[in-house]
């Protein structure tokens, strides 16, 4: 079981949302987005994905995209890959090339794994 820190003590995770934290926290200790490679973050709720393009070095988020800016009515997972490629166009047109995927503790598998074939697509290298 994964193990979250309340305070000053340490128990185990319980719900559903707080073991992903546990899995994206442990992810981040080794994934960091630099100049010549940032950080391509997904964010999924019940209803939407969302990405976006991170310089950890500057705090700064270069391109975003997210499933509500995507108009066609599709399922949830091709409208992620719609995402993933609308997300590369964005990132090739800042001068993004090459990314570190930060799936952040989800599964790579169903939405993320149609953002990232999406990406690649599109034209991004991770």
């Amino acid at each position: 079981m994964a193990t979250v820190r309340y305070g000053s003590g340490v128990r185990k995770a319980r719900t559903t949302k707080a073991k992903r934290l546990v899995r994206h926290i442990r992810l981040r200790k080794k994934v960091t987005g630099g100049d010549d490679r940032p950080r391509l973050a997904v964010f999924r709720s019940l209803k939407h994905i969302y990405a976006q393009v991170i310089d950890d070095g500057r705090g700064v988020t270069l391109v975003a995209a997210c499933s509500r800016e995507v108009s066609e009515k599709k399922k949830k997972t091709e409208v992620a890959k719609l995402v993933g490629a609308l997300l590369a166009r964005r990132a090739g047109a800042a001068g993004v090339g090459s990314v570190v995927f930060d799936r952040g503790g989800y599964k790579y598998h169903g939405r993320v794994k149609a953002l990232a074939e999406g990406a690649r697509e599109g034209g991004l290298n991770f």
